[in-house]
């Protein structure tokens, strides 16, 4: 694996630790200032509108400035939003700060992207994308429980913690990689494509739709709408939520390494196909659960095909998207934070009128579209120039 690689995971991990610390006190926080449970929400979701709204932007900047630097100074700027946030005597001052965060988050993110896909070969692609997620999903899993210990000592303390994840993560990002050439085989990359040309590819597509399916069900319903069914549904203590949650992170991270070998190895298609399978027959069956152990289980059963998720389709997206830098990565990025937006909100008005089954059968249909999209990709490609790519990359 290059070094770019795990350079870009190393500052992944950290990224994810800082991240886990903070967000647990987050609403925790804004509460203090004697708002609404609607302006607490908002302040969560201010980081992913600013990460939407500065998506488009990120191309010209990434290539004015260059990725490595496009991922120090996003780190960074995430960094200093952090401890200003930590420092806010308003709830105002707290909703600015943290939306600011949202512009360094897009910055480092689709850059981050942009930089393993042109560092790696089209039979590498899978297994970078597992590595470079499963360092996100490690940090994501030890951030809680030393958020935890924090928020002991001060309800402040992790938004400083995750200010000094981020000026690390930045420093490594800043200091230790660089702007890679794209190192596939010779004559099997293009060396430009039009943008009209990935948006028609159907691999970009699917990937998009399927990040679609993933921001609505995996960042939006399941974190809103699965600690109600165990604590209301199911009538267990609180404490199970994220029992269960860091279960099914276990089994998602255990399957991430086979998920993006697979993807190497027999393609993208079948991996992609297999995964929104799996994850929209989970999500249909977490709301039918009996009782707490079928729950985790279907839980687990959900992290597997979204681990698939995670590697496929970003590996579909740097094929399709060969040549054409970071702008298709920022629109697949997009649709990912547009369907984390949306779903929360969709789901809970769907939960309020027909149940939690409508609810959580919103997001398996879209995961069952990207699917079926999936099964569409050409096992081959008809221009010998991209035979021998295509056929590795998608059979």
């Amino acid at each position: 694996m290059p070094r770019v690689v795990l350079m870009l995971a190393l500052s992944a991990l950290f990224v994810a630790i800082g991240f886990g610390v903070m967000v647990p006190v987050l609403p925790l926080f804004a509460q203090s200032f004697g708002v609404s449970n609607l302006l607490i929400g908002l302040v969560v979701s201010a980081f992913a509108a600013m990460r939407l709204v500065t998506s488009p932007f990120c191309r010209r900047i990434s290539a004015r400035i260059g990725h490595r630097r496009t991922i120090g100074i996003g780190m960074w700027i995430v960094g200093v939003s952090s401890a200003l946030c930590g420092l806010a005597g308003s709830y105002p001052e707290l909703l600015l700060w943290r939306a600011v965060g949202g512009i360094g988050s897009a910055m480092f993110t689709i850059s981050a992207t942009a930089l393993l896909l042109a560092s790696v070969p089209a039979g590498l692609r899978g297994r970078a994308s597992g590595l470079y997620q499963g360092s996100f999903l490690i940090g994501g899993m030890a951030g809680p429980a030393v958020g935890g210990l924090l928020a002991g000592i001060s309800m402040t303390a992790p938004f400083f913690f995750y200010a000094g994840t981020l000026v690390v993560a930045g420093t490594i990002a800043y200091t230790q990689l660089h702007d890679a050439a794209p190192t596939g085989a010779p004559g099997t990359e293009e060396v430009t494509r039009p943008l009209r040309e990935v948006l028609a590819d159907i691999r970009f597509r699917a990937a998009c739709l399927l990040g679609f399916g993933q921001g609505w069900q995996s960042f939006g319903v399941r974190s809103a709408l699965v600690p109600i069914l165990i604590v209301t549904g199911l009538g267990v203590d609180a404490t199970w939520t994220g029992i269960s949650f860091a279960i099914a992170a276990v089994a998602q991270a255990l399957a991430l390494q086979p998920a993006g070998r697979a993807t190497d190895l027999i393609g993208r298609r079948p991996v992609m196909i297999a995964g929104g399978l799996t994850a929209a027959t989970a999500t249909l069956a977490l709301p039918l659960a009996p009782n707490l152990a079928w729950l985790i289980a279907v839980l687990c059963l959900y992290g597997v095909g979204a681990a698939a998720l995670g590697t496929a389709p970003t590996a579909a997206l740097g094929d399709a998207a060969r040549g054409a830098g970071s702008q298709p990565i920022a629109i697949h990025s997009m649709a990912t934070d547009i369907g984390s937006i949306a779903g929360p909100l969709v789901a809970g008005v769907l939960a309020d009128s027909l149940g939690m089954t409508a609810a959580f059968g919103a997001g398996a249909l879209i995961l069952l579209s990207g699917a079926v999209l999936s099964w569409f990709i050409p096992r081959r490609s008809a221009a010998p120039a991209a035979a021998s790519e295509y056929s590795r990359s998608d059979d």
